[in-house]
């Protein structure tokens, strides 16, 4: 009887009719059966690997501006492979909600890396739910495909629709539904380098934080169902050395409480105990820390060493916060440039924006944030990008203004906005600056750039209501030069 001869490749289907192993790379054992005289030839897995994406499905928030996508090389890095990747349709249109993309991952011999590219997303296409599109990896020579070889990316409208919170408290963000920038919105959690808590409330530790923090990456809370109140002896820090992203997502369910007697959040590049990492702390890139899904309460700088930035102080590297909220946090209560009763920052890496997008600032007359100047938002030569926010019922409590008129302290100026340097531009788009109050200038925002190329842009936005100050050259409750540019469109600027 004729021998039938059988083979197969272990992990891979690839069977040849004619004997041969699709894959050149090793056969194994040969044994014969004596009762059916079959011959089977056994093929080990090819030592030169297969190559697959990393998950079979890709999460990001529309806003986000870009998908990373990740493939690798697994069971062996013998010789070179390379694939092909290519993107394709589903009811996420290319052109409309996303770049089609293609292009080849390379691994040389020894290779077993990991290799990552990006679909660019087009976050001014806002939409609600979710849209879809996919992606396929061909594989090219001498290489096999393992598995995951199409991935799916689930795109959630990043315009509007952020989650809600669950407590009494104001909501977070404006009514206005104004395009978010690429980079500006939400970023992606759904892989947590730490999760801080274990489902119980009381597993939700002020230590678990600051350990959480000070590791750095992207951090999120497993507290229970019911929103959490966390309260913070100590401040949270970023470590410099650490991750060069860090991402605290509060899942709308957690708040932090400084409990009125220290600041709750701190990142300063230029602080030798959070470690040097470049010889130019004022503009180096990293590390860039995103809060979101977050409340912040009862923080207080005004017995800190930096009594400016009562919830968070940032200086250096990059902040963005989202669809976040500040109640009642304070800083120092004098100071001609002592700014930020809720948020302070600095020396943003090469003048990038800081974007503020659909946070709540105040929101009732009972949880206003408090500082000398700048209630809400304070900086230095810092270009902020407030966005879909709601900034009200704040106020700067200082007197004087800047320079402190003789006799004075200093301060008293913006009552929302804070905005003081050089070469910076200051943009609120879709936002709600009202009822504020001040006691200098600016009662919604002060804004004085010393080398006069300073910009102010306004769309959508409603600012009404505030209370006190003077110098208003070109338009109420606004101080700033009479040569500053301000572009207003589409917005109620009104006592």
């Amino acid at each position: 009887m004729k021998k039938a001869t059988l083979i197969w490749l272990l992990g891979i289907s690839a069977v040849s009719a004619c004997g041969a192993a699709s894959s050149a790379s090793s056969v194994a054992t040969t044994a014969t059966t004596p009762s059916s005289s079959v011959q089977i030839t056994a093929v080990t897995a090819s030592v030169n690997g297969t190559v697959g994406f990393s998950g079979a499905s890709f999460p990001v928030n529309e806003s986000a501006g870009s998908v990373s996508i990740t493939a690798v090389r697994s069971i062996g890095t013998k010789g070179a492979m390379s694939v092909t990747y290519s993107t394709m349709n589903g009811n996420a249109i290319a052109g409309t909600d996303y770049t089609a993309s293609t292009g080849t991952l390379k691994w040389a011999d020894g290779d077993g890396a990991s290799k990552t590219f990006t679909v660019p997303l087009n976050s001014s296409h806002s939409f609600t739910g979710t849209k879809t599109f996919v992606i396929k990896l061909a594989a090219g020579p001498n290489t096999i495909l393992g598995s995951h070889t199409t991935a799916t990316v689930s795109v959630t409208g990043g315009g509007i629709g952020f989650i809600s919170f669950g407590d009494n408290l104001p909501a977070a963000g404006s009514q206005g539904a104004y395009a978010i920038p690429p980079g500006g919105g939400l970023e992606d959690t759904s892989h947590p380098n730490h999760v801080v808590g274990n489902g119980t409330s009381s597993s939700c530790t002020s230590a678990a934080v600051v350990a959480a923090v000070k590791a750095g990456g992207v951090i999120t809370f497993d507290c229970g169902s019911a929103p959490v109140t966390i309260q913070m002896p100590n401040t949270a820090q970023i470590f410099n050395n650490a991750a060069s992203k860090t991402v605290i997502d509060g899942g709308g369910l957690v708040t932090l409480s400084g409990m009125k007697q220290r600041r709750i959040l701190y990142m300063n590049t230029c602080d030798k105990n959070m470690v040097w990492t470049t010889p130019h702390c004022d503009n180096q890139q990293y590390p860039q820390l995103t809060v979101q899904n977050l409340t912040f309460i009862n923080g207080n700088a005004s017995g800190e060493s930096i009594r400016e930035g009562g919830a968070i102080y940032a200086r250096g590297g990059r902040l963005k916060v989202v669809n976040s909220r500040f109640f009642n946090d304070t800083c120092a209560s004098t100071g001609p440039d002592t700014a930020g009763g809720a948020i302070y920052a600095t020396e943003q890496y090469q003048g990038l924006p800081l974007f503020v997008v659909h946070s709540t600032f105040g929101g009732e007359v009972n949880l206003s944030n408090v500082c000398s100047n700048g209630a809400a938002l304070g900086s230095i030569g810092v270009s902020w990008s407030v966005i879909n926010s709601l900034i009200t019922y704040n106020h700067a409590v200082g007197h004087g203004g800047n320079p402190a008129a003789s006799g004075t302290p200093g301060g008293g100026s913006g009552g929302a906005i804070y905005n003081d340097g050089n070469t910076m531009t200051l943009t609120v788009n879709g936002s709600t600056l009202n009822y504020n109050q001040v006691n200098a200038f600016g009662s919604a925002i002060f804004f004085v750039s010393n080398n006069l190329t300073g910009k102010i842009f306004i769309a959508d936005s409603t600012i009404m209501g505030n209370i006190g100050g003077s110098w208003y050259a070109r338009y109420p409750q606004i101080s700033a030069m009479p040569s500053t540019p301000i572009t207003v469109k589409n917005s109620v600027i009104v006592n």
